[in-house]
């Protein structure tokens, strides 16, 4: 009784998958607007691509990279990205890039340190701090570089702004339409409208893009210009004379901070005026007087 329960339960799922594989072309097809999509972003062409092996390489460490990063809990630690953010750093690669180099960094340092025949330890704990540190350290030299860039580029982005609504635009299409203007005089900018236009699209409020456009550069500058947008659009006031007088007070900054670096450099300039040039002044002076005082000395003897 049970060999015939088992063999008719048996001929039964054949049956099913019989008939399940007969008509699964046809309840699996997809839609129609599902095969128009298919039809347009195939392609006839073969496919020739070659990865090298250091692409393959460099997938592997990065997929390695990743995965240690979330066992460590660094996937979702929002500093390290608010970091990257700052420094221009947008896809998921760059973090993982950089949590590879922290990783990999300290590794060859103590290698290299190694070799080193006297106070091995030593050396090897040197270099492999010093790798720990130099990611860090070029990741902050982005940022600085690029908060600059920014600051730099603000006047010239006013300008523009007015010119588009004094034109006619209202304030987001002027945003969007001085970012793709802006694209290759000034990327980073550029970057920071077109990514203001994303958030807003997205469905993000217009002052709460702005204000995560001021806490990802962080520059008093760019706080200030994001202030004076929220301040006029919660207000109602005139955008073209907010913008006029705001590039005005911008550029009077700029020139007091020339004139102020400009101040500094009579002190700074103390130091390799004393340390490398009076020397080289008193051998000038000095030394043919004193080569005559011995000259004149060796004649009395």
């Amino acid at each position: 009784m049970n060999i015939n329960l088992t063999l008719y339960l048996a001929l039964t799922l054949t049956v099913f998958l019989v008939f399940a594989l007969l008509f699964a072309p046809v309840l699996l097809r997809p839609a129609p607007g599902a095969r128009r999509i298919l039809e347009l972003v195939q392609s006839a062409r073969p496919d020739r691509r070659t990865v090298s092996g250091k692409e393959r390489l460099k997938e592997s460490i990065l997929r390695a990279a990743n995965g240690l990063r979330g066992r460590l809990g660094l996937a979702e630690n929002a500093a390290f990205k608010a970091q990257l953010l700052s420094a221009g750093f947008k896809s998921s690669r760059s973090l993982s890039a950089y949590t590879a180099s922290r990783i990999i960094g300290p590794i060859i340092g103590i290698i290299c340190g190694s070799f080193i025949q006297t106070n091995t330890v030593f050396w090897a704990c040197v270099c492999g701090v010093v790798l720990y540190l130099v990611p860090d350290m070029w990741l902050k030299s982005k940022i600085k570089s690029r908060r600059e860039r920014i600051r730099k580029s603000i006047p010239d982005a006013l300008d523009l702004l007015v010119i588009c609504v004094e034109a006619g635009l209202g304030l987001d299409q002027a945003m969007l339409r001085v970012g793709q203007e802006l694209d290759i005089s000034h990327p980073d900018i550029h970057q920071e409208f077109m990514q203001i236009n994303l958030e807003q699209l997205a469905g993000k409020p217009r002052l709460e893009a702005w204000k995560s456009a001021a806490k990802r550069t962080q520059i008093p500058e760019f706080d200030l210009f994001v202030g004076m947008l929220t301040q006029a659009d919660r207000f109602g006031t005139p955008i073209v004379k907010a913008l006029s007088r705001f590039g005005d007070e911008i550029r009077l900054k700029r020139r007091q901070r020339a004139e102020e670096m400009a101040a500094k450099t009579k002190i700074k300039i103390l130091f390799p005026l004393v340390m490398f040039i009076f020397p080289c002044i008193f051998i000038v002076l000095l030394a043919p007087a004193l080569l005559s005082m011995s000259k004149n000395l060796q004649a009395f003897k």
